[in-house]
């Protein structure tokens, strides 16, 4: 198994050319109206197109609602969603449809106990 390593949270041209001449192979923007480094779906595939054919794009969201997925799909077009919410697992395949990216699934990890949910996403998450 590989490691790539994802970086999100980049808004601005410098902090992603960081990321890529870094060697990430993921980079992503977030999408959260309550992050700090939340950018507008618009303004994130404006910045994203330097990124194409050097590394994936990421839209980290959280519990996002079909409008907001339609219109990173429409704008951003990218190569993962990755979900930072309390969605069910079933919600990755709605998001895929939606959306034609793959799914990216991140777990709070607390304790081993917290790992039985990531053996819940495998069947619906490309990445965990």
């Amino acid at each position: 198994m590989t490691t790539g390593v994802k970086i999100c949270g980049l808004t601005t041209p410098e902090t992603l050319d960081a990321a890529l001449d870094g060697g990430a192979a993921f980079v992503g923007a977030v999408m959260f109206a309550r992050s700090p480094r939340n950018i507008a779906p618009a303004d994130a595939a404006a910045l994203f197109e330097r990124a194409r054919g050097r590394a994936k794009v990421v839209a980290v969201v959280v519990n996002p609602d079909d409008a907001l997925l339609g219109e990173i799909a429409g704008t951003l077009k990218p190569d993962f969603i990755q979900l930072h919410g309390s969605e069910a697992p079933a919600r990755a395949d709605e998001v895929r449809a939606l959306t034609g990216a793959g799914i990216i699934k991140a777990l709070p990890i607390r304790s081993g106990e917290d790992f039985a949910a990531a053996d819940e996403w495998k069947p619906f998450a490309d990445h965990l």
